[in-house]
C-alpha cells in the first residue's frame, strides 16, 4: 500500500497541474521559477555557505515575478507553510503569495492583509490585473523586455531585481527625479545597467513616444567609475556606446552627439575653452533636451548639493529624467541630496545585507602590560611638564596628560608581531599627535621596505591624508598598509579588506564603538574574519546591553521628530552688552596673571623616560576570544566549525588522535582524509593561526579545537621528549633523534613523515653507509625513526 505522499511527489501530481490548470506556464509570457534562490547563505569560509532563502514557487508574467508559492507534504496541514509564504513575499516585495498542501491552497494578499482558501490558483491575467489595477503604456512596454543575463550566466540578485522594477515603474509614471540607495558592493551598476537595457529596448524617451531609441547619460565623479561602466554595458551594440573625452573633444573641436549611451565625469563636463571671456563649459554645448536619461553615480558626492558647481550640469539637463544611486543614508551632510531626488524608490541596507549574510565573524585579541597604569619613581626621568608624584595614572591619562614612548613602543611591537604585516589595518589612538607617534613607531617596526607602509589619517592630515585613505580604500592598492587616527576613520570608511583593528585609546561611547567594529565587517573574497587587538579593554563593551550587532540609526530630533532635522536654524542674537556676535565685551582678568589676555604659560604634556631596565622589562599577558557578530562570545571550536564546518570524526577521542598521530602512516591518512573533507594543508594552517598556534604541532591543533585540550609547542614537545629518548636510545640513536627534532621544531610535523627520513639521513651523514655505519640497518633505522614519535606525543607529557 503506498503510503501518503511526500512533498516532492505532492508538487509533482497535484501542485504542478493546479498551476498548469491556472495557465501558469501555458499562457504566453508565464512561467514558474521553480526552486527560486532568493539568499544563498551565509559565507562560513572556505567557500562553505550557510543555509539560504529558497522559495519552492516563484509565478512570472511579462517578465515580473508576481507570486510565491510555498509547498508542503500531501499530510501536511494547509496554513503549514503561510509563514515562509509571507516571509518569501515580503523579502521579495511580492504582494501575493500561496501557502498549499495539494489538496486545498491558501492566499494571502501582503498589501490589504486579506488571507483565506482559494478553490484555485488565480491566472496570469487575473494576477497581473490584480497587482497593477491602473492601465499604463509603458508599464506594458516595459514588461516585454527581460532582463539582459548574458543566456544566463549574469542572474539578477533578487534586491537588484527589486531596485530596477522600482525605477521602471517610476519612470513609467512619469517621476523626474529618481533615488536608489544601496549599501557599497551590492552592485549598483549592474541595476544602471539594466534599468537601461529595459529603456534602449523599449525605445522609451522624453516624447514618451517609442519613435527613437533614449540618448542615456551616465555622470560619475571619477574616470575609473565611467570607465567601468563604459565596459559594464558591453551588452550593448558597440556603435552606441560613447565615452565623453575632453583630448576628442579638444581635436574634433565638438563634443561627441551620436550614439545612445554616453559615459563621462563632472570635470569633464564642466571644462571648456572660455567664449569672449566666459566659461564655456562642454555641457552647454549639448541641448538642454538632449539627454532623456541621466544615471548620477555616488550622487551624495557633490552632483546634487546646493552648492556644489557640479549642480548647474544636473539643473541644465533638467528636461532629462534623473536617476541618482548612492550608498549613503540621509544623514546631516548630504541632505542636499534626498532633498533634490525625493526618497529613495528603493534601499538596501547595511543592514539587510547583514541579514542576508554580509557580516563577518571577529576575534578579539586582549593584551595587558605591566605598564597599563603607571606611578611616578625617582629613577624614571621627567623629560617635560610636570608629574604628580603618588599618582596612579590610568589608561584616560596616556597620550592626553602624559607621554612615555616606551609604553606605545611595546605595544606597536605587540601587535606588529601577531598582525600578518601584509593586511589592511586600522589603528586608533588617543588623539592625533598620539597617531602621528604610533605611524613612527610602526614605521620603525615594519618588515616591508615601503617608506609609505603606515600613514596618518586625522584632520590634521587635510587633502594628503584624504589621498592616503582612497588609497588605503582601493582593494587593488596594498600602499598604505596600515592607517593610524585618532576619530576622523571611526565612521564612513568603506574599506571591505580591513583584517585586523587595533584599539589604542579608551572607547567611552557605545556608538561609537559599533561604529569602528563596522569597519572591519564588511565582506570581501577570502576575508572570512578579522580580528581586534584591544589595549584599553574596549571588549567589556560585548557585555553592555547595549550592544546588539550593527550601528543603530541616529535618533530623531526631538522637536520635529524628524531625522535629519528640518528645524529652522535661529542664528545666535548679537551680544546684550556690546552688540556684537561674538560677544567682544572684555574678559575677566585672568586669577593667575591679572591680565585679560591671558599670559600664563599653557599646561605641557608630561613626558616622562622610564628607567632602562624598566623599559627592556615590560611584561604582558595575551589572550584571544572569538564573537559572534551580534557580540556574544563562542568557543574555539564553534568559531572553527563556523568558518570551516565540523570536524569530520575520524577520531573518538584525544586518546585514539593522540595514538593515529604518533605512528607517520596513520597520521597521514588521517591528514589525507581531512584534505578529502575540505580540511587540507591551507585550512589546518590557517586554524593555526586563528588560535595563535603556529609555534606548535598540528596534532595540537586538532586537540584544541576538538577537546579544548591545553597547547604545547613543538619546542617544548621536543625538549620533554629528549628526556624519555634518553631512556630507550643509544648515544648515536640520540644525535640523530636530536637532529630530526631540530628540523621538526624548526619547520612542523612534516619533517616526521616517513619520506622525511631518506633526505634527513644525507643532511645528516652526507651518505647512507655513514647512516648504516652509526645507526644500523635500514629497518633499525626505520623503527628508531617512527619508533621515538611515540613519545613525542604522549600524553602524560602534556600540561
Amino acid at each position: 500500500m503506498k503510503g501518503p505522499l511526500n512533498e516532492a511527489d505532492t508538487r509533482a501530481e497535484h501542485i504542478d497541474p493546479a498551476l498548469k490548470a491556472a495557465g501558469w506556464g501555458v499562457v504566453a509570457g508565464s512561467a514558474i521559477q521553480r526552486e527560486y534562490h532568493i539568499t544563498q547563505g551565509k559565507l562560513e569560509g572556505y567557500g562553505r555557505r550557510g543555509k539560504g532563502l529558497k522559495a519552492d514557487y516563484v509565478l512570472i508574467y511579462k517578465n515580473t515575478k508576481l507570486a510565491v508559492v510555498e509547498a508542503k507534504a500531501w499530510d501536511e496541514e494547509l496554513t503549514a507553510g503561510v509563514g515562509q509564504a509571507k516571509d518569501y513575499a515580503a523579502k521579495l516585495t511580492i504582494r501575493f503569495t500561496y501557502s498549499t498542501n495539494g489538496q486545498g491552497i491558501y492566499g494571502i494578499d501582503m498589501e490589504t492583509g486579506d488571507e483565506g482558501e482559494l478553490v484555485c490558483f488565480p491566472s496570469p491575467g487575473e494576477l497581473w490585473n490584480k497587482t497593477f489595477s491602473d492601465v499604463n503604456e509603458w508599464r506594458e512596454r516595459f514588461s516585454q523586455i527581460p532582463f539582459e543575463d548574458k543566456g544566463g550566466s549574469h542572474q539578477a540578485r533578487y534586491y537588484q531585481d527589486i531596485a530596477v522594477n522600482r525605477v521602471i515603474e517610476a519612470v513609467s509614471h512619469d517621476k523626474q527625479r529618481i533615488l536608489l540607495t544601496l549599501a557599497t558592493g551590492t552592485g549598483k551598476t549592474f541595476i544602471a545597467f539594466q534599468i537601461a537595457w529595459k529603456l534602449f529596448q523599449s525605445r522609451w524617451n522624453l516624447s514618451r513616444q517609442p519613435t527613437r531609441r533614449p540618448r542615456i547619460l551616465f555622470l560619475a565623479d571619477r574616470n575609473i567609475l565611467a570607465d567601468q561602466a563604459y565596459n559594464a554595458f558591453s551588452a550593448f551594440p558597440e556603435d552606441v556606446l560613447v565615452r565623453i573625452d575632453p583630448k576628442d573633444i579638444k581635436k574634433k573641436g565638438i563634443v561627441p552627439k551620436n550614439g545612445s549611451l554616453f559615459f563621462t565625469i563632472f570635470q569633464t563636463f564642466m571644462s571648456g575653452p572660455p567664449k569672449n571671456g566666459q566659461s564655456s563649459p562642454y555641457f552647454g554645448e549639448y541641448p538642454s533636451d538632449f539627454f532623456d536619461f541621466i544615471i548620477i553615480d555616488e550622487c551624495h558626492r557633490g552632483g546634487a548639493n546646493d552648492e556644489s558647481s557640479w549642480r548647474d550640469i544636473l539643473e541644465y539637463f533638467s528636461p532629462a529624467v534623473q536617476l541618482g544611486l548612492t550608498a549613503t543614508p540621509r544623514r546631516k551632510d548630504n541632505v542636499d541630496t534626498y532633498e533634490y531626488f525625493g526618497e529613495p524608490v528603493f534601499i538596501y541596507s547595511l543592514k539587510e545585507g547583514i541579514n542576508d549574510g554580509f557580516l563577518t565573524p571577529f576575534k578579539v585579541k586582549q593584551f595587558a602590560t605591566t605598564l597599563d597604569e603607571y606611578v611616578y619613581t625617582d629613577d624614571d626621568e621627567l623629560v617635560e611638564g610636570e608629574i604628580e608624584k603618588g599618582k596612579r595614572y590610568v589608561e584616560s591619562d596616556f597620550n592626553r596628560n602624559i607621554e612615555i614612548k616606551e609604553r606605545e613602543a611595546k605595544r606597536v611591537q605587540l601587535f606588529m608581531e601577531q598582525i600578518n604585516q601584509d593586511e589592511k589595518t586600522l589603528v586608533f589612538c588617543a588623539t592625533q599627535e598620539h597617531a602621528l607617534a604610533v605611524r613612527d613607531l610602526i614605521n620603525q617596526k615594519k618588515s616591508s621596505k615601503h617608506p609609505s607602509y603606515c600613514q596618518r589619517v586625522t584632520a590634521h592630515d587635510g587633502t594628503l591624508g584624504d589621498q592616503f585613505l582612497r588609497d588605503f580604500q582601493d582593494n587593488e592598492k596594498t600602499i598604505p598598509t596600515i592607517l593610524t587616527t585618532s576619530k576622523k576613520l571611526s565612521t564612513g570608511v568603506d574599506a571591505r579588506n580591513v583584517r585586523n583593528i587595533v584599539l589604542m585609546r579608551p572607547i567611552k561611547s557605545m556608538v561609537e564603538f559599533k561604529q569602528i567594529i563596522g569597519r572591519g565587517t564588511r565582506l570581501y573574497d577570502g576575508k572570512d574574519y578579522f580580528t581586534i587587538y584591544d589595549f584599553v579593554k574596549a571588549h567589556q563593551h560585548f557585555q553592555d546591553e547595549e550592544w546588539d550587532g550593527p550601528p543603530k540609526e541616529e535618533d530623531p530630533c526631538p522637536e520635529c521628530a524628524l531625522r535629519p532635522c528640518i528645524c529652522e536654524r535661529v542664528e545666535p542674537k548679537p551680544c546684550f552688552e556690546c552688540g556684537k556676535r561674538p560677544c567682544e565685551c572684555p574678559k575677566d582678568p585672568c586669577e593667575n596673571c591679572g591680565r585679560i589676555n591671558c599670559i600664563c604659560k599653557k599646561k605641557t604634556k608630561t613626558k616622562v623616560k622610564l628607567a632602562d631596565g624598566k623599559a627592556r622589562n615590560i611584561q604582558h599577558m595575551m589572550s584571544t576570544t572569538f564573537w559572534h557578530s551580534n557580540g556574544t562570545p563562542m568557543s574555539a571550536q564553534q568559531f572553527m566549525e563556523l568558518l570551516f564546518g565540523e570536524l569530520p570524526d575520524f577520531f573518538k577521542n584525544e586518546e585514539q588522535l593522540r595514538e593515529i598521530w604518533s605512528v607517520p602512516s596513520t597520521r597521514r591518512k588521517l591528514l589525507e582524509g581531512l584534505a578529502e573533507k575540505g580540511f587540507g594543508r591551507e585550512q589546518l594552517l590557517e586554524m593555526q593561526r586563528i588560535i595563535d598556534a603556529e609555534k606548535c604541532d598540528l596534532f595540537d591543533v586538532l586537540a584544541h579545537v576538538a577537546y579544548a585540550a591545553p597547547t604545547l609547542t613543538r619546542e617544548q614537545r621536543a625538549l620533554k621528549a629528549k628526556i624519555i629518548i634518553s631512556e630507550h636510545f643509544n648515544t648515536k640513536q640520540q644525535m640523530f633523534l636530536s637532529f630530526v627534532l631540530s628540523h621538526y621544531v624548526r619547520s612542523g610535523v612534516d619533517e616526521l613523515d616517513r619520506e622525511k627520513l631518506g633526505p634527513i639521513l644525507l643532511l645528516k651523514y652526507n651518505a647512507y653507509n655513514d647512516a648504516i655505519a652509526d645507526l644500523g640497518d635500514p629497518s633499525q633505522i626505520s623503527q628508531v625513526f617512527e619508533g621515538f614519535q611515540k613519545y613525542l606525543y604522549r600524553e602524560s607529557e602534556v600540561g
